[in-house]
């Protein structure tokens, strides 16, 4: 188990836009032990998605998993997904703005429009494919996750900075607004 660093925002591999993996690297030990790399990092930052950028490689690959212990995020588990030279479609117009953060932009939140259904084509890391129709928090992280292989960060999708905060700041304003 390898945890990589992660990559913060001003790093100009967060802007880069990534590079397509070669029918070539299917399959191969350099791109299964990256790919391991990549969850493992994901898992111990308890993040429920990563981009390949996030750890300062530019290639396009991410991962998602939502697992039990993430419920508190109002979402069903998803099982460990990694995609390989995604391709993403929004399946409706309509967006919802939700809460977000990012590994790479350590302690803040921002309200985001994201469609809530979305198809997910691409490649496995053995090279098989991948055709996935998703929705609701699933199809939120993987727009995320791909905006980082077009180097945008959540940031970039605000379309008014005002509701930004740190994590600390909106935990005063929920309990707040519990009492």
């Amino acid at each position: 188990m390898t945890i990589r660093r992660i990559t913060e925002i001003g790093n100009s591999v967060l802007r880069m836009t990534s590079t397509a993996v070669a029918e070539d690297d299917f399959g191969t030990e350099p791109l299964m032990g990256f790919v391991q790399d990549l969850v493992d990092t994901m898992r111990d930052y308890e993040g429920v998605g990563i981009a390949a950028s996030q750890v300062g490689v530019p290639a396009r690959i991410f991962a998602i998993e939502v697992r039990v212990a993430d419920a508190g995020r109002e979402a069903e588990p998803f099982p460990l997904t990694v995609i390989v030279n995604p391709e993403l479609e929004l399946l409706e117009e309509r967006v919802h703005p939700g809460w977000e953060g990012c590994l790479s932009v350590e302690g803040l939140r921002g309200l985001v429009p994201r469609a809530r259904h979305a198809r997910l084509t691409g490649r496995s890391v053995l090279g098989d494919r991948v055709d996935l129709d998703l929705v609701g928090f699933p199809a939120v992280v993987a727009q995320h996750e791909h905006d980082h292989l077009d180097g945008m960060v959540y940031l970039d999708r605000m379309p008014d900075l005002s509701s930004l905060a740190t994590i600390r700041e909106l935990a005063r304003r929920v309990a707040d607004d519990e009492d």
